[in-house]
């Protein structure tokens, strides 16, 4: 999270490029929203803004309620960015094999992917120590 956030911050204070940053499950409220008539915005419009972002950061995949429909508008969201190779990052405290199938194998295309995975304690539990 600590590092996804720094990527997100750096591009958002070196270029013009509309980044997002949304945990998974603040992403299905912030869809789920869109839903309420007095929320001014279409669902359509909102959901089109996270799949068209220049590049949209998914904090802790594997978190959020996985309801059906959760599922499919992840699943969409991830294929629409990976079809037309957007930049997204992803961080999970999933093992690949507990993540979604048709996700991870997204995920894992190595033609348009990379995968790092960090082993170490996190940033937020080594601050607290000190």
């Amino acid at each position: 999270t600590h590092l996804a956030a720094a990527i997100a911050n750096h591009l958002k204070e070196h270029s013009m490029m509309h980044i997002m940053f949304l945990t998974v499950p603040d992403l299905m409220d912030y869809l789920r929203m869109a839903f309420d008539p007095a929320a001014g915005v279409s669902f359509d419009d909102r959901f089109q803004e996270v799949r068209g972002a220049d590049v949209l950061v998914l904090d802790d995949l594997g978190t959020e309620n996985a309801t059906s429909w959760a599922k499919e508008k992840l699943f969409q969201i991830i294929d629409y960015r990976y079809v037309t190779r957007r930049a997204t990052i992803i961080t999970t405290g999933k093992a690949m094999e507990e993540i979604d199938a048709r996700i991870r194998s997204r995920i894992l295309d190595d033609r348009g992917c990379h995968v790092f995975a960090i082993t170490t304690e996190s940033y937020a539990t080594r601050r607290r120590r000190r």
